[in-house]
């Protein structure tokens, strides 16, 4: 069996053609890492992602996570998403975790004063995954510090439903979205929660195309962490972040994210930082027909 990450290596080459190379789509992108709001992919349109965490273990050894995202809007309200995981922990190793499938289904054609969003993921990971897109029931730091050789044994294989609350108001978005997670066996639900808030630097386009205009970018903060589970709703041996966000979209269609993350409790990672490099490409769903198809 070929192993995940000589599979890598060959999309490699074509996830670099879409990132640097290959034609795009201006986009305007929110900063969050954690937090969605209500926006979803242009129908037909395409982004790939190359995302990671640095994080400073409290009790283990510091670690550097990573995931490509592969997002396509299949229609004007629904997106779907894939996700390949990997991570590098110091004086350990560095291994593959997985992946995820994610789908996003807007219920609302129009603008509302608050914009409802259903999402549903399915992740078959092991228990070495560390890229945090979520924290939920009674997820601490302490569950990562073990070797990978001993927590890549654990599988994972979940279902994760959100449902996510957007609003906008003079330029500012606020998002809020609750989590509850699944695992295929009979663990308890586990819930958590996610909230985020940004607005760009200026809310009106200069009228030339400039990279270092105000509107190219955003900045803002979200917060995020664990509820307990169906046994035991509460905050108790629970983990939670605030972090910065800021997001710089480039004329190119590129957008580049960064975000300083902190541990609010002693259950959490002491630090995090992220950072983010995206690029979409309008009309790839169309391309893609007429070369399966030919023209007509």
């Amino acid at each position: 069996m070929q192993s995940p990450f000589f599979t890598l290596s060959r999309i490699a080459p074509v996830l670099f053609f879409l990132l640097f190379l290959g034609p795009s789509l201006a986009a305007q992108e929110r900063p969050y890492f954690v937090a969605y709001d209500h926006y979803l992919e242009e129908p037909g349109s395409l982004e790939v992602a190359v995302d990671s965490t640095f994080a400073t273990q409290r009790t283990g050894n510091d670690f550097v996570s990573y995931w490509t995202e592969i997002e396509y809007g299949v229609t004007g309200w629904w997106t779907t998403e894939f996700y390949l995981d990997g991570q590098s922990t110091f004086r350990d190793s560095t291994i593959f975790t997985g992946y995820r499938w994610e789908n996003r289904f807007r219920p609302l054609r129009r603008e509302h004063w608050i914009n409802p969003l259903l999402y549903v993921e399915f992740e078959n990971v092991n228990g070495a995954d560390k890229i945090l897109k979520e924290v939920v029931g009674h997820d601490v730091a302490a569950d990562k510090a073990e070797s990978n050789s001993v927590l890549r044994q654990e599988r994972e294989r979940e279902f994760e439903l959100k449902l996510i609350l957007s609003s906008n108001w003079k330029g500012w978005n606020l998002s809020e979205n609750v989590l509850a997670v699944k695992n295929i066996n009979n663990s308890p639900w586990e819930f958590g929660y996610a909230l985020g808030v940004s607005r760009p630097l200026a809310l009106k386009a200069s009228a030339r195309r400039c990279t270092l205009c105000r509107e190219n970018f955003a900045a803002g903060m979200e917060m995020y962490g664990g509820l307990g589970d169906r046994h035991s709703f509460e905050l108790k041996d629970t983990s939670h972040y605030l972090a910065p966000v800021v997001a710089w979209n480039l004329p190119s269609g590129m957008t580049l994210r960064v975000s300083p993350g902190f541990g609010l409790n002693g259950n959490s990672q002491r630090f995090l930082l992220r950072w983010s490099v995206s690029r979409e490409f309008a009309g790839f769903g169309a391309a893609v027909r007429r070369m399966l198809g030919g023209r007509r």
